[in-house]
């Protein structure tokens, strides 16, 4: 990890401990530094729209909330200010995913009662219900099979694809050799690959 990167994760910590005292203004910066990164999370769960829109917003009321329940070392392991927000944007949108799913299956809202989003998705081809089931029961299974990995292997993953994160930011973000951050990567998703196969998921 770069000094660079270590001093920004510090400034974020620090921040999300003034919102959990209440203060705004530390919030109001916590947004300004991640709202951009944070709404192409929810993006890439619920594709460009308000959905995206309003998972964002929700996970921001969540975070003002839940500030104090940040830690930076859980069981021994270092948990990113970053990683801690993406993963209360994600939680977000997953439930939105899943609501998503529920009313597709039952045939709700009515096409009287569809808002302007849901009048422009119609004219294009949406996927069926089942096809959004399968993506989030998926989903449930990929996170299951991630948290049973190895803690190099899956921090690695998670920096590399749920953060976006090059394999050259991913080794400057761990402070790890680059050829061992590649080998992570790799050998992590050869295992994420045989926990899906096993549980019957296609990856």
């Amino acid at each position: 990890m770069t000094l660079d990167t270590r001093a920004d994760s510090r400034s974020l910590e620090a921040l999300i401990a003034g919102a959990a005292r209440g203060d705004h203004v530390c919030f109001a910066r916590i947004y300004e530094r991640t709202h951009r990164h944070l709404f192409g999370v929810a993006v890439r769960i619920l594709g460009q729209g308000q959905a995206a829109e309003d998972a964002l917003q929700e996970a921001y009321v969540s975070i003002w909330k839940n500030a104090g329940g940040y830690r930076s070392e859980v069981g021994g392991q270092t948990i990113q200010a970053m990683t801690w927000l993406i993963a209360v944007v994600r939680n977000k949108a997953l439930d939105a995913l899943r609501s998503r799913v529920r009313r597709k299956e039952t045939g709700w809202p009515e096409s009287g009662d569809l808002d302007e989003d849901e009048v422009q998705a119609s004219a294009h081809p949406a996927p069926s219900a089942m096809q959004l089931l399968e993506q989030a029961v998926q989903t449930l299974h990929i996170e299951g099979c991630m948290n049973a990995l190895e803690g190099s292997y899956r921090q690695s993953l998670a920096l590399a694809y749920y953060q976006g994160l090059s394999h050259t930011e991913v080794a400057a973000q761990m402070g790890a050799p680059l050829g061992s951050v590649k080998a992570w990567i790799r050998r992590g998703l050869d295992r994420l690959k045989g926990c899906l196969a096993a549980q019957g998921v296609g990856a």
